[in-house]
């Protein structure tokens, strides 16, 4: 009777399993694939599958770096996953095409919008393929800056809110932007005898300490900058935008003139790392909101968060990453999709995830607190002045810098090999070579047409 009954209740299980709809989760295009984020990932699919028993929801995790080519093998194969993410503007761009309109669902289910910011809601209504998301997360930019070395310089800190200027030591009184950022950088940047980029003395060929830099990102990041822009005008014509034109030039000269800025062989050194800003020997980087809580839990100096400094003409631009969760165009069952797609965003579980992939959330009843309730978890012990994070999403890059072009990933291919030569080449002609990438990237939108 025994054995009877432990084969009913195995058939039972079975029957139940087979019964329910498979809904595949695919996480690598953007945060989510780093060993520690695994185990919190996973007890939200495990509660999620014990809440019903229509739909198992099963975790892909790949890592990031070979994400993009596993997920075109899986759709070129038709073996798609049903919902990829979080993934953020870059991702999305290199697949166009592949992310299913949820407009008919959003209606069918009579899904509630008003917790999001309308802007936000429409940031993902795209042009040819309809409403591809919804709001999730956002990753604000400003400046981090070390302020144990800034105390061993007696340089004064940023300032701590936009419209601030900036209030040197000997007290004087200069505009946050980028001139006085490059002089405060110079200052900050400091060869292996103590000597500093000011200092006649200096030695270029021993830098152990830089002032600034753009990190972790890509030459459309860096630019930003100088203001938003892109590679691509709205007729798809190739363009290099005047103001990114002076940006590439003053990044140049930032690396291989002024000194503040770590050039290609510095930046692959051991000084440097894989994280700039926790090597301890970067005075200020710009980063985004999930640098914090991924990327320099082992940097033991003090440091803070500043505005980013105004580009040349008085504008300022903090770039803007912003996730969501997107369904394929080729998933066999989007209702179920969808229903997973609206757990992962509920104000349940959104909250959890942020937590797990260091964002802010995108609704608004839920970012009151966040800011603290992060820092006081992922950094109890320090003092942050996190109004300035929050703050910086009014200064978000428009177009973004992650925006999709004619034939994205091989446009990416063009402009990273630009950036290469740019950061290892001393003799670089910058205006020559932007001119040379214009080109090559006007025959590929061209092919692309």
């Amino acid at each position: 009777m025994r054995k009877l009954t432990a084969a009913l209740v195995l058939l039972t299980v079975l029957a139940m399993a087979s019964a329910q709809t498979e809904i595949r989760w695919f996480v690598g295009l953007g945060a989510g694939s780093d060993e520690p984020q695994f185990e919190a990932q996973q007890a939200i699919v495990d509660a999620y599958n014990a809440s019903q028993n229509d739909i198992r929801l099963v975790l892909e995790i790949v890592e990031n770096t070979q994400a993009n080519d596993i997920l075109a093998t899986q759709i070129a194969a038709g073996n798609a996953p049903d919902i990829v993410g979080p993934v953020g503007i870059r991702g999305r761009s290199n697949f166009p095409g592949a992310w299913r309109d949820l407009s008919d669902l959003i209606a069918a289910a009579d899904y509630d919008l008003s917790d999001f910011d309308p802007a936000l809601v429409d940031f993902y209504k795209m042009e040819g393929q309809g409403q591809i998301g919804l709001p999730f997360a956002v990753f604000p930019s400003f400046i981090t800056y070390n302020k144990t070395l800034f105390d061993e310089a007696g340089a004064a800190y940023p300032p701590s809110s936009y419209g601030d200027p900036y209030v040197s030591a000997d007290g004087e009184v200069l505009p946050w932007n980028l001139d006085t950022l490059r002089d405060l950088a110079m200052f900050l940047t400091v060869d292996a005898n103590g000597n500093d980029a000011t200092m006649d003395a200096f030695d270029p060929n021993a830098v152990i300490q830089w002032g600034f830099m753009v990190q972790m990102t890509d030459l459309r990041g860096a630019l930003t900058l100088f203001g938003p822009g892109n590679f691509v005008d709205a007729d798809g014509n190739a363009v290099i935008p005047e103001h990114w034109a002076t940006g590439a030039q003053w990044i140049h000269d930032a690396m291989w003139k002024d000194y503040f800025w770590p050039n290609g062989p510095y930046a692959a050194s051991d000084l440097i790392t894989w994280s700039p800003f926790q090597s301890g020997n970067l005075a200020m980087a710009q980063t985004h909101l999930w640098y914090q809580t991924c990327c320099m839990f082992d940097l033991q100096d003090e440091w803070g968060v500043a505005p980013m400094p105004a580009a040349f003409d008085g504008s300022i631009t903090a770039k803007l990453h912003a996730d969501t969760f997107v369904i394929t165009e080729a998933s066999r069952n989007p209702e179920a999709a969808f229903d997973v797609l609206t757990y992962l965003l509920s104000p349940e579980i959104a909250p959890q995830l942020t937590t797990i992939y260091g964002g802010m959330p995108a609704r608004l009843s839920l970012q009151g607190d966040y800011l603290e309730g992060m820092f006081a978890q992922a950094w109890p012990n320090r003092d942050v002045d996190i109004a300035v994070i929050a703050d910086s999403l009014l200064y978000p890059d428009s177009p973004n810098h992650e925006e999709g072009m004619p034939a994205n990933r091989q446009a990416q291919d063009l402009y990273i090999a630009f950036d290469q030569r740019l950061q290892n080449t001393p003799a670089f002609d910058v205006a020559g070579e932007l001119e040379a990438l214009r080109a090559e990237l006007q025959l590929l939108f061209d092919s692309a047409r």
